[in-house]
């Protein structure tokens, strides 16, 4: 799994969602974009992703598509329209995108993604928006002060609680 990170330029959400789908099918890799503000570590998505491929292998999977179901866990949601918001916006957003397949594939995909997405490389992850986080995975005060204010235990764990929740 490779993680690529940048600021992308989204004049529109379904071409941009679109592109990624042909970058995934011309590279035989699964390809998915997300809000960094949302993601608050490789962590997360490196559990997402795991989690899908489980979900998959047991016939448990809500999405037809492995990069739906991965976004659907990162997002720690059943809904893909809730999931959705941790997903790319029209605007100028910082993004991290998930490439996942062979290296080649993970090579060539990561590459196109800069060329195709009107992306700027940057450092994004790891900087995400707690306000935001806080917010979409409904984390109050006294709950982040049970765990010394580490906000991506939380996380990681409301990404594991979307199996026990089906």
């Amino acid at each position: 799994m490779r993680l690529v990170e940048g600021v992308a330029s989204v004049a529109d959400v379904g071409e941009f969602v679109a592109t990624v789908g042909e970058l995934a099918e011309e590279t035989e890799t699964t390809v998915q974009a997300f809000d960094a503000r949302y993601v608050v570590s490789e962590a997360h998505l490196r559990r997402a992703a795991e989690l899908a491929d489980r979900a998959f292998e047991r016939g448990e999977n809500v999405a037809r598509d492995r990069a739906v179901e991965i976004l659907l866990y990162a997002a720690g949601r059943r809904q893909i329209d809730d999931a959705l918001t941790i997903g790319v916006s029209p605007g100028e957003t910082p993004i991290v995108v998930l490439v996942e397949g062979s290296e080649a594939g993970e090579d060539a995909a990561a590459d196109a993604v800069a060329e195709r997405l009107n992306f700027e490389p940057a450092e994004t992850l790891g900087d995400y928006d707690e306000s935001l986080v806080r917010d979409f995975f409904d984390v109050g005060d006294a709950e982040l002060a049970t765990v010394d204010g580490d906000l991506e235990s939380l996380v990681l764990e409301r990404v594991a609680l979307l199996v026990v929740e089906k």
